[in-house]
């Protein structure tokens, strides 16, 4: 295997380690204030960096197997289907903004977590056959615009720290 094969597999997979790592710190955390469905998104930041300083097609791998890693560990398959086509909707949605251009890495993560929250109800409408679970929308979109910009806060920083270093691949 080449060097540059083993040091991307090695960044893979320190990624996806820490957006599991991110997720489970996350189902330790108390924070739905009486509102089922209401998370930090903390493990979002990873797939925002990976975004910014990866390929799209590594960064959808670190979504993609970090929500699966955590349906099966921490919440089971129905939350994990929830999670997933939120997960992929969002993606989509980033990578589009960031390819534009017109946002920063903060925009596009709060882009991110209120189309991730309007996938879930998407889901939940199509599951429970009623769409009358769209009004929930307006809180959940307040709050994922809310922990997309705290979380792209941190993103950008970290994107630009990364961008000093030249590298993004395992030493």
């Amino acid at each position: 295997m080449k060097k540059s094969n083993i040091k991307r597999l090695c960044t893979l997979s320190l990624m996806i380690a820490l957006a599991f790592a991110f997720s489970y710190l996350e189902s330790l955390i108390p924070f739905n204030f009486g509102i089922p469905g209401i998370k930090l998104g903390i493990a979002n930041l990873v797939v925002i960096v990976a975004l910014y300083t990866m390929n799209a097609k590594d960064a959808l791998f670190i979504s993609i197997i970090r929500i699966l890693l955590s349906g099966l560990a921490f919440s089971g398959p129905f939350a994990m289907i929830y999670s997933l086509i939120g997960g992929l909707l969002s993606f989509l949605v980033m990578f589009a903004a960031k390819k534009s251009n017109k946002l920063s890495p903060i925009g596009v993560s709060a882009l991110g977590g209120t189309v991730h929250n309007f996938g879930q109800i998407l889901v939940a409408a199509v599951v429970m056959r009623t769409y009358r679970i769209i009004y929930y929308f307006p809180i959940l979109m307040i709050v994922g615009l809310v922990t997309g910009i705290l979380n792209g806060i941190i993103a950008d920083i970290i994107i630009k720290r990364i961008a000093k270093t030249g590298d993004t691949q395992c030493q």
